[in-house]
């Protein structure tokens, strides 16, 4: 690691604020090379990260954190937050097992107020936090700081609707790191920012407010002027006022002492307030400024060199349906993609530049990119939504009520199914069997392997309804998709092994390691398919040939496919045993994957254990009952 002597001496906010505001540049230019450094050892995200090092030196040395609250928003960027909040020596194990988390966490730290893995929620966390204050008579401020991408997604307008209505003084700071909203960031800008946010300005204004109420027809030309002067500087002012905020910015996010004297004054002002603060990503690391996406989220790699190309590695679920994607839509102009701010990693980029016309990113908006698709599939198109499978529960209402309950022929490509990894509970898939399963209409699929997914995502393409093909993150067994697609049997498995004694039915991904304990225990292997419909002869088939039946899959246990194995034989009255094997009933942290599964018991080894474990128990009642 590189020298750095004034980050060593500030391992926490308090120290921070001891600083003279002239070591703080080169505080940020340590930090910067320590974040480069760190995160080119552990993998993680990076270019984010870069961008936001002055702001987080800024916002901790104007504020008194952790009294005063900040909302991070979204987490990703929160890396130097986290350094200068006594975790420094944890980066060395961030994203990993019993590791620090990439995002925000509150039983982590007393810093982090409020987890925000999943974006757009920072607005109304920070505004039910002033309000407390307000109520509590509590000098305390809370100040959400959300992305640009984050402020696409909706909650984050109705927070600000709301926040006029509470008379809560709720500090908003946006990273406009894309500019995507403003460009007129330099000098002019940064000067009239600091005019704005000082007391002297706001009171001003609020005593020509009080003056000229007398005379309302010349209050009202006075803010019509006013209005009229910002929307002239900077045109996204009149947006958020609208809104009730007094707007401020834009202003350059790597100047730190212009950032320090606007947040000192706004922190000074009542009501609400929004901060626009223009950065860029990769700051300071110049291949993550050339190349924002590549590093984005990073392995493991050396920061002398930067990333280097790899050898192609196995193909992935994700580059599977990209594939499948480009292959329908040029065989049916019907077809049409959607995906909530996910292009990369759904695996869109091909197809969104062979089809341009047919591609929609809707922003970080997942209730609108269902109901969204509703509306195509209302007037004949076929759309396919790719989302991610914790993405897709923010949109659950839509999926019930303008998806299901008007049997509309939309695709669901779900990635990321079961657990992920490194960024733990907020992102993994563990409960969208269960959620799907229980409604009507919707059709389930989980595959087994890579060619198994192509034909699924086919197969659920030509069906006139709701369709759900969910896959894991990453590479399947190695099976090479079939260039010709051809529709499965909907609603039935497969038997893939017969055995003896125990049948094993396992639901998508965890189909290889449940062949594997049929192998080592003889049992019967039966590859499901179907989620909903479940092929119920095929299951009353193995109850009534079998000693015990056990249900594996990559979901929570409760309410998931087992369960809906379990309903078929209670329906009929069979008796056969039971056994259900998936994912505990508490959120699964962050690690290794494989690790990850064996610690829930669903590798081979753990399976076979489970399995071996309700035989002795069987075993025991049943002599019990021969001894009685």
């Amino acid at each position: 690691m590189s020298s750095t002597p004034l980050l060593d001496q500030t391992q926490w906010p308090h120290q921070l604020r001891q600083l003279d505001r002239r070591e703080l540049a080169p505080l940020a230019a340590e930090l910067r090379q320590f974040i480069v450094e760190s995160v080119a050892r552990t993998g993680g995200h990076l270019s984010s990260n870069l961008g936001t090092v002055e702001l987080a030196i800024a916002l901790h040395y104007v504020f008194d954190t952790p009294n005063d609250r900040l909302v991070w928003d979204v987490g990703h960027q929160t890396y130097a937050h986290k350094i200068l909040t006594g975790r420094r020596t944890g980066m060395s194990r961030l994203r990993m097992k019993e590791g620090l988390s990439g995002f925000p966490r509150r039983s982590e730290s007393e810093y982090d107020t409020f987890g925000t893995a999943h974006s757009s929620t920072s607005i109304s966390a920070a505004l039910g936090m002033a309000t407390a204050f307000k109520r509590a008579g509590s000098t305390q401020r809370a100040i959400a700081v959300i992305g640009d991408g984050a402020l696409t997604g909706g909650m984050a307008f109705e927070a600000m609707n709301n926040a006029r209505n509470t008379g809560a003084n709720l500090i908003v700071v946006l990273n406009d790191n894309e500019m995507s909203i403003s460009h007129p960031v330099g000098a002019l800008s940064n000067h009239l920012a600091r005019i704005m946010s000082g007391r002297f300005y706001n009171t001003m204004r609020r005593g020509g407010e009080k003056v000229l109420g007398v005379a309302p027809p010349i209050l009202e030309f006075a803010k019509r002027w006013e209005e009229h002067m910002k929307g002239m500087v900077n045109p996204p002012a009149t947006l958020f006022e609208e809104f009730g905020f007094n707007y401020i910015g834009p202003i350059d996010g790597h100047d730190l002492d212009t950032l320090i004297s606007t947040l000192d004054n706004v922190r000074k002002l009542d009501g609400p307030q929004f901060l626009h603060v223009v950065t860029r990503k990769g700051k300071g690391y110049e291949p993550a400024e050339a190349d924002l996406i590549l590093y984005h989220g990073v392995t493991p790699f050396d920061p002398a060199v930067g990333i280097l190309p790899k050898a192609a590695p196995k193909l992935t679920y994700t580059q599977v349906f990209g594939d499948w994607l480009c292959d329908m839509a040029a065989q049916d102009p019907r077809l049409y993609a959607i995906t909530p701010a996910m292009c990369e990693g759904s695996g869109l980029v091909r197809f969104s530049r062979m089809f341009p016309e047919r591609y929609f990113d809707v922003g970080i908006a997942e209730q609108h990119a269902l109901t969204f698709a509703a509306g195509l599939a209302c007037e004949g198109l076929k759309p396919v939504v790719a989302i991610y499978s914790t993405f897709l529960q923010r949109a659950y209402d839509q999926l019930i009520h303008d998806i299901a309950l008007q049997n509309l022929p939309v695709l669901l490509a779900i990635d990321r199914a079961g657990l992920v990894g490194a960024d733990g509970a907020t992102h993994a898939g563990s409960f969208d069997l269960t959620y799907l399963r229980c409604l009507p209409n919707v059709t389930v699929m989980a595959p087994a392997d890579e060619n198994e997914c192509r034909q699924m995502l086919f197969t659920a393409f030509r069906i006139e309804g709701p369709t759900a093909v969910r896959y894991p993150r990453g590479s399947g067994p190695g099976i090479q998709p079939q260039e010709t697609m051809a529709a499965l049997p909907v609603g039935r498995g497969e038997v893939r092994r017969q055995g003896r004694s125990v049948a094993l039915l396992a639901f998508g991904s965890l189909l290889q390691p449940a062949l594997e304990v049929g192998d080592r225990l003889n049992a019967t292997v039966v590859n499901m398919r179907f989620v909903k419909p479940l092929d119920e002869s095929l299951v009353i088939k193995m109850a009534l040939s079998h000693d015990l039946v056990v249900t594996v899959e990559e979901n929570t246990v409760l309410g998931g496919a087992g369960s809906g194995v379990g309903e078929i034989l209670s329906r009929e009255n069979i008796a056969t045993p039971l056994l259900h094997l998936g994912l505990p009933d508490r959120f699964i942290d962050q690690g290794d994957p494989a690790q990850l599964l064996a610690d829930c018991g669903l590798d081979a080894a753990g399976i076979a254990a489970a399995i071996e474990a309700r035989q002795r128990e069987m075993t025991v009642l049943l002599s019990g009952s021969a001894g009685g």
